[in-house]
């Protein structure tokens, strides 16, 4: 897109294009009339009222179509030159027709060096009309020359300004589109980020919940099922401990429907309390002895569900792999926050080599809290599970680390 007042195709100087076409018609009809009513009759008045009909003509063509393959606007602008210098040859009153005029220099120009071109061309023309009418007389140079020069560098002044302003408000305009469009961008980024947010939380939620309920009540129906003839007392305590664990996998599930109903907010509950009935749940389904040791500790909710997720899958994963004895639990207010430590004596496993879903999980969850999980096994020596939480602002006690 050029700089020109005639090329701008934006819908503000559109408009201010239409305003200046009105005016140039104004004056137009104003010098139409002025001819009419004001000259004296005689060959000299009828062709200059041809001419300024003329030339009416070529700019309503030129207006209504700017692209017309005949009279395009350069060629508008040259039909202008011609006419301006005949009408300084004819008549004393070109100077009317040159202020007129003056603006299509600048209005149908793509650039400022053609809008000084065809505006140098029309002095030259009308100086040379006016010189072939007045000779080198004292009225050519005190009525022609010098005024002629002064509406030239005034308008060429004006036009140049008008150029550089147009140039700087389309700038201004590509600049506010590009940052309308980057804001777009990053408001949908954001929106993709939210929901990729929200569904890897949702995903950590089940696994840590639904996906352990579901779990455990498959271990424990199976084992009701090898003991129903050998054990039947130990068969119906399993069934009633998949019964309670059903239960609450409905209430997990309930209550993760409700939390993204509320945001992800969670209803409150005692951190010990909470950790205390997961522990007999763990205890009375595998036979584990466990060991806890747990604070009583007031703190956020957040807070309060990331130790929670924590413990479920430490322990599930005990369930599952470690092939434990006995299991601790300590649950402690520290300087720097409250700690949660899970300890088995079972078989242990390679840190390094673990890919699972919980570990990472758990990760992303204390990050999530500026906490930091810290994991210690070796093979045939148990685990150690390791999750930090500052709370009210204090600082955590150091980076991630892993030990294998």
């Amino acid at each position: 897109m050029t700089t020109s007042v005639g090329q701008a195709t934006d819908p503000f100087w559109a408009a201010t294009l239409r305003r200046w076409n009105a005016v140039c018609w104004v004056l137009f009809a104003a010098m139409a009339v002025g001819l009419a009513a004001m000259d004296r009759p005689g060959g000299s008045k009828y062709w200059a009222l041809g001419l300024l009909g003329f030339l009416m003509l070529c700019y309503a063509v030129v207006d209504r179509f700017p692209h017309n393959p005949v009279l395009r606007p350069h060629t508008y602008l040259l039909v202008l030159v011609a006419v301006l210098g005949v009408f300084a040859y004819m008549r004393n009153s070109f100077g009317s027709l040159f202020m007129v005029t003056l603006p299509h220099f600048w209005m149908f120009s793509r650039t400022p060096r053609a809008s000084l071109l065809f505006l140098g061309l029309a002095t030259g023309s009308t100086l040379t009309g006016s010189w072939q009418r007045l000779g080198n007389s004292p009225k050519f140079f005190g009525e022609t020359l010098v005024p002629v020069v002064i509406v030239v560098a005034v308008g060429g002044l004006i036009g140049l300004w008008v150029h550089s302003v147009v140039a700087q408000s389309h700038e201004r305009a590509r600049l506010i589109l590009e940052l309308e469009q980057a804001q777009a961008e990053l408001s949908e980024a954001h929106q993709r980020q939210g929901a990729a947010d929200e569904r890897e939380r949702m995903a950590r939620d089940i696994h840590d919940t639904l996906a352990q309920g579901f779990a455990s009540i498959i271990a424990l129906a199976e084992a009701a099922r090898a003991g129903l003839d050998s054990d039947p007392a130990r068969s119906a305590q399993q069934l009633r401990s998949i019964e309670s664990t059903a239960r609450e996998n409905l209430a997990e599930a309930r209550e993760l429907v409700g939390s993204a109903q509320r945001g992800g907010q969670v209803a409150a509950g005692s951190v010990a309390h909470t950790l205390r009935r997961t522990l007999d749940r763990f205890a009375e389904d595998t036979g584990l002895a466990v060991d806890a040791e747990l604070a009583d500790i007031e703190c956020d909710q957040p807070t309060r569900i990331a130790l929670l997720r924590c413990t479920q899958e430490s322990l599930a994963n005990v369930r599952k792999h470690a092939r434990a004895s006995t299991v601790g639990v300590v649950l402690a207010r520290q300087p720097y926050g409250v700690e949660l430590e899970i300890t088995d004596d079972g078989t242990g496993f390679v840190v390094g080599d673990s890919a699972g879903f919980g570990l990472d999980g758990m990760r992303k969850r204390l990050a999530e809290l500026g906490g930091e999980l810290r994991v210690t096994s070796s093979v045939g020596d148990g685990t150690r599970v390791l999750a930090t939480i500052p709370m009210d602002g204090e600082p955590g006690p150091g980076e991630d680390e892993e030990m294998a």
